[in-house]
């Protein structure tokens, strides 16, 4: 037996998340009481009574994410439900909750770098003006001449037939424009900002200089990074790729592809609200045994 863990990223947050984790569990308690001081700010009502426009901004909904993502992780664990866990990934900001789990930093150290990550992704966001579509039906060759052709990029490849473009929001309206009898669909994102693209750039080297003096240790589990889709080991090559993530487009499918294979997982769990990664999981891989976990009355006993 080889189980693996999944954790969410940004778009999968909802108002409410954790509120019954944190009334059924101790441990779920403790992480949320710590995030609202060391975060300062009132953390936990933005998470369970939003609103929601506060909660979808990104450096709100990245912490919402991440201590939602690691409560699940420590009940599975406090139940006994993770002896045989062996790989860990994430999507975007899950990953920053995957190295957690993987022991690469605390659970307090990877608040600070949500946090932080959160902020300039938002100050990126407030100076630029960028757009995310999603393309159904494509290649991943075809998306990329497509995105050649009009300046754009690659932020998610997420699974067969669903890609990510990210880029100046004028550029992106275009090419859904441009999209029609090219691609079976091509529809704009609700989003603050082009994610995993040159325009994030001010965030990536600030948050460079941000994470040099953090120590990282060797993860604990196998543990893969969206920059590349391959296992990640030493904690420089962590901090390389975390930087490197935030322009970078996210290669969840490798990723997941990788760890199951690498792994042999037999199970796996998603640990965030919405089943986005199960539904991927799902054109990744029939084979693959997913079973998502948002709220406490879903967590086995």
């Amino acid at each position: 037996m080889s189980k693996g863990l999944l954790f969410s990223g940004q778009g999968a947050q909802t108002v409410g998340m954790g509120h019954s984790l944190y009334k059924n569990s101790a441990i779920a308690r403790e992480l949320y009481d710590k995030a609202d001081d060391i975060l300062g700010w009132n953390f936990k009502s933005v998470c369970f009574e939003g609103p929601e426009s506060v909660l979808t901004e990104t450096k709100a909904c990245q912490p919402a994410l991440y201590v939602h993502g690691y409560a699940l992780f420590s009940i599975l664990q406090e139940r006994g439900h993770l002896d045989d866990l062996t790989a860990v990934c994430g999507l975007s900001l899950g990953e920053l909750t995957a190295l957690a789990v993987a022991q690469v930093y605390d659970f307090e150290t990877g608040l600070r770098l949500v946090a932080e990550r959160g902020r300039l992704m938002q100050e990126a966001c407030d100076t630029t003006e960028g757009g995310m579509a999603a393309v159904i039906g494509g290649t991943t060759d075809e998306v990329q001449i497509f995105c050649d052709e009009l300046g754009i990029e690659i932020a998610n490849l997420n699974c067969p037939g669903q890609i990510v473009i990210s880029g100046n929001k004028h550029q992106i309206i275009e090419a859904v424009t441009a999209s029609k009898g090219r691609f079976k669909l091509c529809k704009l994102l609700n989003v603050a900002g082009a994610y995993h693209s040159k325009l994030m750039q001010s965030a990536s080297d600030t948050f460079a200089a941000f994470i040099k003096d953090f120590n990282f240790s060797p993860p604990r589990y196998a543990t893969y990074t969206n920059v590349t889709g391959d296992r990640v080991e030493s904690g420089q090559a962590i901090k390389d790729a975390l930087i490197k993530q935030i322009v970078s487009s996210v290669r969840f499918e490798d990723c997941l592809r990788n760890a199951a294979n690498d792994h042999s997982l037999t199970k796996l769990y998603e640990c965030g609200p919405g089943k986005v990664l199960t539904g991927f999981a799902k054109r990744i891989d029939k084979s693959l045994k997913v079973t998502p976990f948002s709220e406490y009355e879903e967590l086995p006993l």
